[in-house]
């Protein structure tokens, strides 16, 4: 199967700011962790996945109040229990303008929060999906 993206929306509220008006990195890293974690429990049992590692998230351009912000999530790696997810954050308003992206690994497992096989399988097909798979891959060599 090719990488599907699976997409959701924040509003940034006063809230969600840091103490220079913009978003807080803190908020915006728990909006990308729960978007990559959607996009994992788009294809795995959301019971069963958890998350093992926030790879790095680059924060690119500031994101201001009342901007909403779109989260777009594909799987781009699958290893036996394990999948990594990249997540790419813009602004409604500015779709070509990224903001944020970066990649987390999640892992499947079993009622004993045992690694556990998913048995999905993806197959990258576009140049990107391909880039981003690679990237996925060195990012997980790195870790070992």
């Amino acid at each position: 199967m090719g990488l599907e993206k699976i997409v959701n929306y924040k509003m940034i509220k006063s809230e969600d700011l840091n103490h220079h008006g913009t978003l807080f990195a803190g908020r915006c890293s728990e909006w990308v962790v729960e978007s990559a974690f959607i996009g994992a429990a788009s294809k795995l049992d959301p019971k069963h996945t958890v998350c093992l590692k926030v790879h790095g998230l680059e924060f690119l351009n500031p994101m201001r109040l009342g901007n909403i912000l779109g989260f777009e999530s594909r799987i781009v790696h699958a290893g036996r229990s394990s999948i990594t997810v990249y997540t790419k954050v813009h602004e409604i308003q500015s779709v070509d303008i990224k903001r944020l992206d970066g990649f987390i690994t999640f892992c499947f497992v079993d009622k004993d929060s045992k690694a556990t096989p998913h048995n999905l399988i993806i197959t990258p097909e576009t140049e990107e999906e391909i880039a981003l798979h690679e990237t996925a891959l060195r990012l997980l060599k790195a870790r070992n």
